[in-house]
């Protein structure tokens, strides 16, 4: 039941709702009720005011008896009140005098006087003005003044019967108890329209959401109102199905692509396989062309597999870095070196160049393919007597590795793509495929190289006189 948002909120906001009510009945029946006993402690002492006014009176008047038994019984006589006993006690205990209330009060004190007389009497010593007391299953309030008249003392205790403070007590909690479950009622059945028509939205997106897949990708959520917090939720989930749809359009291109580069080797492959067991004769130079062009593709072929393999051991984040230190500007000349043959049969000039020694604490093997792949790039698109430059300079936190060819440079148009997987440019760089052309993921590897150690490769520059790539990479970890 209470997997439903819509329930948790309503059952939330029901028993919050009754917390409150029920607190704010219990304060406002405890004021109420203290101010009843209050008002009913005030109206006792004003009655023995009154009353003690009209004893006085009657022994002060000549025409009258004096003494304090006469004076009490006329003052008794006049002060008949419904709910109300006056009660007048000598030092002794002895009463004096003693009040009826009304008739009723009468009838139910019937044969009951002397355990009144005896709970007032127990009054007498007790150093409180106003005490709480039950009788015949009813409760009274008890005001406690003691007086003298002419020096003769005496004790007045008024007592008052709290039936019609109790009954308007008891209405009142009787109506507390109907208004509160019905109020409760109410708030709850208006909390779950209020939850479910706010929710509905929510639950609108998500059966749009659900019938989103692979093969409507271009789908998106509809926006009610873009200003609150439902509709910056469903604008998220649109830009995450935006992000979504452009690597699923570069996860197809790279799916393509990659099946176009591996269905050339394989086809020459296959092709030249076919060709040498069609034949029957065939003399020694004609298997060795074949075996070379074997080898060849199937070389090929397999550097292709390393560097898919690669990328995707990094996308997955499954490639860690092994650090150590060594010194960048002992491997870039080692890779220089390395290469001088390849740009000699070319009849392209390598150079190398070094602002000091270049410390560095990083995956050596990794940099050492960032350069090789930067070096390779520059010889393929360096004509014929060109030259190709490679520099490493100090700058402060890092390195600038760069490598400069010679070659026809790149359009600007197509420099943003350049780091894109298989992507190559114009014929202008991009080898035949009898020279073994690449795939187009020696720059895309060479940038998460330099993004992995927390650099990046850029395109510094690219014209008609030639381009430059520089790697930037710090010296040391990030992390360390």
């Amino acid at each position: 039941m209470f997997s439903s948002v819509r329930i948790r909120l309503t059952f939330w906001y029901t028993a919050a709702m009754t917390l409150i009510l029920v607190t704010l009945a219990s304060v406002t029946y405890l004021v109420i009720q203290q101010n009843v006993v209050r008002r009913a402690d005030v109206q006792a002492a004003v009655l023995a005011d009154t009353f003690l006014s009209t004893v006085n009176a009657e022994m002060g008047d000549a025409t009258k008896p004096d003494s304090l038994d006469d004076g009490v019984a006329a003052a008794i006589s006049e002060h008949r009140f419904p709910d109300v006993t006056f009660a007048v006690f000598d030092p002794q205990g002895n009463l004096i005098g003693i009040s009826d209330s009304s008739s009723e009060e009468r009838h139910r004190a019937e044969g009951k006087r002397e355990v009144l007389v005896s709970s007032l009497r127990s009054l007498l010593a007790t150093p409180q003005a106003v005490h709480s007391e039950g009788f015949g299953g009813h409760r009274y309030r008890s005001y406690v003044r003691h007086f003298s008249f002419e020096q003769q003392p005496a004790t007045l205790i008024v007592l008052q019967s709290m039936r019609r403070e109790n009954d308007f007590l008891e209405t009142l909690t009787g109506t507390f108890a109907i208004v509160i479950p019905l109020t409760i009622i109410l708030a709850g059945a208006g909390g779950y329209l209020l939850a479910r028509n706010s929710l509905s939205p929510v639950v609108a997106m998500s059966v749009q959401a659900s019938q989103i897949g692979a093969e409507n990708l271009e789908a998106r959520l509809s926006v009610r109102n873009p200003e609150d917090e439902l509709g910056h939720l469903a604008r998220s989930f649109n830009e995450l199905l935006d992000r979504l749809g452009v690597s699923f359009d570069r996860q197809r291109r790279f799916i393509a692509d990659a099946s176009h580069e591996l269905r050339t080797p394989v086809a020459i492959l296959c092709g030249e396989t076919e060709v040498a067991l069609a034949k029957k004769e065939r003399n020694e130079q004609e298997y060795r062309e074949t075996l070379r062009i074997l080898a060849d593709e199937s070389k090929r072929l397999k550097r292709i597999v390393e560097d898919l393999f690669t990328l995707a051991r990094a996308d997955a984040g499954q490639y860690p870095l092994s650090y150590n230190d060594f010194y960048l500007d002992e491997l870039a000349s080692e890779c220089t070196k390395n290469v001088r043959t390849l740009a000699a049969a070319r009849r392209i000039s390598v150079s190398f160049e070094s602002s000091g020694e270049a410390l560095i604490r990083a995956d050596e093997a990794l940099l050492r393919r960032l350069l090789l792949n930067l070096l390779d790039n520059a010889i393929k698109y360096t004509p014929a007597g060109g030259s190709v430059a490679v520099g490493c300079e100090d700058h402060e936190d890092s390195y600038y590795l760069s490598v400069q060819d010679s070659g026809p440079g790149i359009p600007a148009e197509l420099q943003p793509r350049i780091f894109e997987r298989f992507f190559r440019a114009d014929k202008a760089r991009s080898r035949s495929e009898s020279d073994g052309g690449g795939a187009g993921l020696g720059l895309s590897i060479g940038s998460w190289i330099a993004s992995a150690h927390g650099g990046k490769l850029e395109l510094t520059r690219s014209t008609a006189e030639g381009s430059i790539f520089t790697a930037i990479v710090p010296k040391r970890p990030l992390s360390s």
